[in-house]
């Protein structure tokens, strides 16, 4: 998530605990620390800049901020390099004018940021403190009228150097609560919150299902019916997964939901297929207003190598899961360009979800043409409360570049993603060497030498590396593996019958 300009400073962050109530907050009368380097965690520096108050107080302060920390984080360090930042800017950006508000298939959302159909969205209390956290809505987790009986343990994760969970996989199904249940806590929920937004989503075996359910959730005061065709693990046949990689079988139970509601329905699609778009158009011509996607990928995350069990065990055994997490955002933002590049699929809402963790990559959803969010992983491992960094970091994102609202962002980058015979093939960008940066660790060079094409010289002496530009295809794989981000992408463009200067 986080992006540090040095290691030193990037290391004090990750030590952070994120801790629930933290003490030092508690103990610092200045400002809020445990949020500063929340900001700083998500990806949003200038955000924890913005919160910094004006006056330093950190120089002067014993640290008791530090002292009281579990495991004694830096926090003036952090702080003052903030400070610093903060010097250089002008001044803050102001951002009561940025309008994140946007519409949801003609209703209408204070902001794009939903919860997604899972544990995180499953009874009135979980969704009624998103709400006054500052969701703008959710999608209920999945009712249906089968009886849903869970496995124990459900969850399995990996996870980074730094214990950051980037996959997760879980084999956890629908809502094991009644109909009625349900039905009671959607109608509590919109009448206790009437500005928030509220999604059921439903699943059913047969069209009678589909559209009993769709007019049950619907009569319960749902702004809105999303149709799950994706669950990968579901213990019953013909469910979920099933459905949502069959383009006929997408367009007969969108039509049976069809019949039941007269409210915005959402069609829930599966990534475990090759091209989503043949189900997308299915469903639209069987009347879907939307496409949610994408649901988690079928996955295996780990074997014991004791036992021979995969995680989650279950006493001695394991199944297919669904696999979430940042790890996936690559391919969903794959799959909703293809879906916001279709003209057949035009004037569709697109719901982006799968890896979304910060603002940043939040937006990219954004861009490739998500009108809402939605998001679960990310808020099971921080909680409801990363919705600060979502619209604080979007906010001045948005203020800096002079976009007053969110709809001007909202599909401008799929004009820019092409055929890959329609890319430039004729010139060659050099990568740039920063050596101030450079600390001579060699990797550049090992990985051009044994994995690139063999264009970087080490000299051992000097601890430099230097580029032969005669060998240089431009690949820019030594930009990537620097760890010290001491080689951009940034170099000379030349015409490649011209390398060799």
């Amino acid at each position: 998530m986080y992006n540090s300009s040095t290691s030193t400073e990037g290391y004090e962050i990750y030590r952070c605990l994120l801790c629930y109530e933290a003490i030092c907050s508690e103990v610092c009368p200045h400002m809020d620390p445990a949020r500063i380097i929340r900001a700083l965690r998500f990806d949003n520096r200038e955000g924890a800049a913005w919160l910094l108050p004006e006056t330093d107080f950190c120089s002067h302060c014993p640290a008791p901020c530090t002292t009281s920390c579990p495991i004694g984080v830096a926090i003036p360090n952090l702080t003052a390099a903030l400070r610093q930042q903060a010097n250089c800017q002008a001044k803050k950006p102001e951002l009561a004018t940025i309008d994140l508000s946007c519409q949801l298939c003609g209703i209408s959302m204070e902001n794009p940021f939903l919860l997604s159909s899972s544990v995180i969205a499953s009874n009135y209390d979980m969704c009624a403190r998103a709400f006054e956290a500052g969701w703008a809505g959710a999608a209920f987790k999945t009712i249906s009228l089968m009886e849903i009986h869970e496995a124990s343990p459900r969850f399995s994760a990996l996870k980074s150097g730094d214990g950051a969970v980037y996959g997760f996989k879980n084999i956890e199904q629908l809502s094991d609560r009644s109909v009625e249940e349900n039905l009671e806590t959607i109608s509590q929920l919109k009448h206790d919150y009437p500005n928030k937004i509220l999604i059921a989503s439903i699943m059913g075996r047969n069209e009678q299902e589909w559209e009993t359910l769709a007019q049950a959730v619907s009569s319960a005061g749902a702004d809105m019916v999303e149709c799950n065709f994706s669950c990968p693990h579901m213990e019953a046949k013909g469910v979920g997964v099933d459905v949502g990689q069959s383009p006929d079988a997408v367009a007969q139970y969108t039509a049976a939901a069809r019949r039941g509601t007269q409210r915005p329905l959402f069609i829930k699609l599966t990534p475990n297929v090759a091209d989503m778009r043949p189900m997308a158009r299915a469903g639209k011509a069987a009347g879907a207003n939307g496409i949610a996607a994408i649901n988690t990928i079928k996955s295996i995350t780990e074997v014991d190598l004791n036992s021979y069990v995969a995680a989650p065990a279950v006493h001695g055994r394991s199944a297919l899961g669904g696999y979430s997490g940042a790890a996936i955002k690559p391919i969903a933002l794959r799959f909703l360009a293809e879906l916001a590049a279709d003209p057949q699929l035009q004037g569709m809402h697109l719901s982006g979800m799968g890896g979304i963790e910060t603002w940043r990559s939040a937006l990219e959803f954004l861009v490739l043409g998500a009108g809402s969010i939605q998001i679960t992983t990310a808020v099971m491992q921080y909680g409801y409360r990363i919705i600060d960094d979502l619209l604080l970091g979007l906010r001045i994102y948005m203020a800096k570049r002079g976009i007053a609202h969110i709809d001007d962002l909202i599909g401008v980058a799929v004009p820019n993603i092409v055929d890959t015979d329609a890319l430039d093939r004729d010139t060659l960008v050099y990568p740039r060497f920063h050596l101030q940066r450079c600390l001579g660790c060699g990797r550049c060079y090992l990985s051009c030498m044994d994995g690139g094409h063999q264009a970087i010289d080490f000299d051992i002496a000097e601890r430099r590396p230097r580029l032969r530009t005669q060998a240089c295809v431009g690949c820019h794989l030594c930009t990537l593996v620097c760890p010290e981000q001491a080689i951009s992408g940034s170099g000379k463009r030349v015409t490649k019958q011209f390398q060799s200067i």
